[in-house]
């Protein structure tokens, strides 16, 4: 896993939402602090010695990135919350943290507000340390819970077999169209193939081979998510009756032109745009972060995945086993 955290709040939130890797990355780490509220609380002094910076360095960075701190569990505490704060370090006998009664604000950090810290630090070498030590952790949880590998994470999905199955169906039905309604030699099913894979995703199967890596016996298909397979059956079953349906008005079967125009406007009808939006965001975002695999092609789409499975994705709900 080749990122430079630093400089992507994509990667970092795809890190820090994985549920998983945070479990393993706290054990590998065993960081101590205040129990608070069912979590280890540090206070910013702490995280300062803890770093080897100044503690204006890591105010400097809470106040320039604030909102994404305070997303992954920064908190300031005041009134009856610092109360019980400072209630809970001497209950725990917690000897390195003073908070003194005349401090009226306390900034403290979780422990996923001190990895989101650690990601962001560029003058730090034990930043520097853990951040390779949270990718290495990351990229070994992600391919435990696969048996080993990305590549076809995707059929994982509990819904994967029955897109599948259903795309198939699609699938004879384009073909066929192709075969009894336009006057092209076999040229025409690669071609329009991949004239629906570029109008989804913005590239064809060459590309998209080329960006996860495919070995030649491997099948493209195999590894679309199922959101993918059912708007590529879409495409080709809708286009299928429109072909058909014009061969049958027209008397004959469609020249290469025809077939072009046709398909020309039938992939910019709006129906497809909220459906093109959503495959694409999923699968830019899925791919880049559970296959390290980036589409430069939709790098506008890409969001960073949901907390708790690191997604859309259940690991917890996957039936099959990975190849």
């Amino acid at each position: 896993m080749n990122k430079d955290l630093t400089n992507s709040k994509i990667d970092r939130q795809n890190i820090l939402n994985n549920t998983f890797a945070i479990q393993e990355i706290e054990k590998a780490t065993n960081i101590t602090g205040v129990i608070f509220e069912g979590t280890t609380r540090v206070t910013k002094e702490q995280v300062a010695l803890f770093f080897d910076v100044d503690i204006r360095t890591i105010e400097r960075y809470l106040e320039s990135n604030i909102d994404e701190l305070g997303l992954n569990g920064y908190v300031v505490l005041k009134g009856q919350k610092l109360k019980e704060f400072r209630e809970a370090i001497q209950e725990q006998f917690v000897t390195d943290i003073n908070v003194g009664h005349k401090v009226r604000n306390l900034g403290v950090f979780d422990f996923r507000s001190l990895l989101n810290i650690a990601m962001l630090l560029t003058e730090s070498e034990t930043a520097r340390v853990l951040r390779q030590t949270i990718l290495d952790i990351v990229i070994d949880t992600i391919n435990k819970r696969t048996g080993g590998g990305t590549k076809y994470i995707n059929q994982r999905d509990e819904e994967f077999l029955q897109a599948s199955f259903s795309e198939e169906n699609y699938r004879k039905e384009f073909t066929d169209a192709l075969r009894d309604y336009v006057n092209m030699g076999p040229f025409k099913y690669p071609l329009y193939t991949d004239k629906i894979y570029v109008s989804i995703f913005k590239e064809n199967s060459k590309a998209y081979r080329k960006i996860l890596k495919l070995h030649d016996k491997d099948k493209v298909r195999d590894t679309f998510y199922s959101e993918i397979l059912d708007l590529i059956a879409s495409f080709e079953f809708g286009f299928a009756k429109l072909i058909e349906e014009k061969s049958k008005e027209k008397g004959r079967i469609l020249n290469a032109f025809e077939t072009e125009s046709l398909y020309k406007a039938f992939e910019v009808q709006p129906l497809w745009i909220p459906l093109v939006e959503r495959a694409r965001n999923k699968m830019a975002s899925r791919d880049l972060a559970f296959r390290d695999a980036l589409h430069h092609q939709l790098t506008e789409y890409i969001t960073p995945l949901q907390k708790d499975g690191l997604s859309q994705l259940s690991f917890d709900s996957f039936k099959r086993t990975s190849k």
